[in-house]
């Protein structure tokens, strides 16, 4: 399945009719992929496939790019419950919907400096990358001068091809002992922010340090590589689909829909975590001996033709089924809410400030990211 001709979607990720099938990941080791829509749900929700039993060491790998195994991401039953909902707490739809207005003022700041130095504009590392990255430091109440630091460790984590295991381990613990040294200085403060709300948890005896720590890196982590790539794939597809743009020009509403099929049709996250059978599992046909790993192809399980009509095709507000692209089940993104709210305040105000956006022209106004985690663009380059 390729989309805008030069996506570089791995060998293992190309379409077949097998609804399941073994493939080889990057790392050499044997997988289960799930391609159908309702399996990949299925691996998603049943508990007999676990993500604690996936970062155990000698288990089948899909990158090395892994969340450590006391992240929150990699625990299952009753730990996982008890942290999700400390996280539930915190990370609340009424603290999102007030981040709206400073994301768009984010987001002014951003098209300014665009307008000002003039087209051509790269929208992934003059708009994408420092909106996300700014919005999401200030939601967690990372100190702006340390940004840039965060930023380079957390390319390194993402990487899956030109940083070793070494170099992946040295990053987590310079964030770890970072957030250690950050926790320290918040205790004296009386700051507005996520993490400041997770230490008042600790406080209270509901969180380990170390739990608090994992927390804060996981939260840092999660939303930063595939906002990036959302805001950039969005904006590639529009920008390519004259139909689209055209819509959108003249009904502003519709951007939600659209947002929302975008995210259907080109997710950043093109496959899940591994999942490992803690023991044999009927599965589509096949039986998924325990030990063995499953990942599900959220790309191909969106454009399942037996849950969504005509699967290839934008239809905003025309979808009954709700796609995988933030997960299912116990581990669905926390973050989903923020994700879309950015997508959304970045696609309306472009198109409000930038009528005329379009591709710059030439070979090299699309660029691919390579050797990451997480799909998306190092470039994307337009004119107005």
């Amino acid at each position: 399945m390729m989309t805008h001709g030069a996506d570089p979607l791995p060998a293992f990720m190309q379409d077949g009719p097998e609804e399941i099938t073994p493939v080889v990941a990057p790392t050499g080791d044997t997988l289960w992929l799930v391609r159908g829509y309702t399996l990949g749900r299925t691996v998603l929700t049943d508990k007999r496939f676990s993500r604690a039993a996936a970062v155990r060491p000698h288990v089948p790998k899909l990158t090395e790019a892994e969340p450590s195994p006391d992240s929150i991401m990699s625990m299952d039953g009753a730990e996982h419950a008890r942290l999700r909902r400390i996280v539930a707490g915190v990370f609340t739809a009424r603290r999102i919907a007030g981040m709206a207005p400073h994301i768009r003022r984010l987001a002014d700041e951003h098209l300014d400096r665009m307008d000002s130095a003039g087209p051509p504009a790269d929208i992934v590392n003059d708009l994408a990358s420092p909106l996300s990255l700014t919005v999401l430091c200030q939601l967690l109440g990372i100190p702006p001068e340390d940004n840039k630091k965060f930023k380079d460790w957390v390319e390194v984590l993402f990487d899956i091809s030109s940083s070793t295991p070494q170099q992946k381990a040295g990053r987590r613990l310079e964030l770890f002992e970072y957030m250690a040294d950050l926790v320290d200085r918040k205790r004296s403060r009386q700051d507005d922010d996520l993490l400041t709300s997770l230490i008042a948890v600790h406080d209270q005896g509901e969180l380990s340090t170390r739990e608090l720590l994992s927390l804060g890196l996981a939260l840092l982590t999660a939303g930063y590589e595939t906002t990036i790539g959302q805001i950039g794939l969005m904006l590639l597809s529009v920008l390519s689909d004259p139909d689209t743009r055209a819509s959108l020009g003249t009904d502003a509403d519709l951007v939600p829909s659209v947002v929302e099929e975008l995210l259907r049709l080109t997710p950043s996250t093109p496959v899940s975590f591994p999942r490992v059978a803690l023991e044999p599992v009927g599965l589509g046909g096949v039986t998924v001996s325990a030990g063995e790993a499953v990942i599900v192809s959220l790309l191909h399980a969106n454009r399942d033709e037996t849950i969504f009509s005509c699967p290839s095709r934008l239809l905003p507000g025309e979808r009954d089924s709700t796609h995988l692209t933030f997960g299912h089940g116990i581990h669905r993104c926390l973050g989903a809410p923020l994700a879309r709210l950015q997508l959304q305040i970045v696609l309306t105000q472009l198109l409000e400030r930038f009528p005329g956006v379009q591709l710059a022209a030439g070979p090299d106004a699309v660029a691919w990211k390579d050797g990451l985690a997480t799909r998306g663009l190092s470039r994307l380059l337009v004119t107005w």
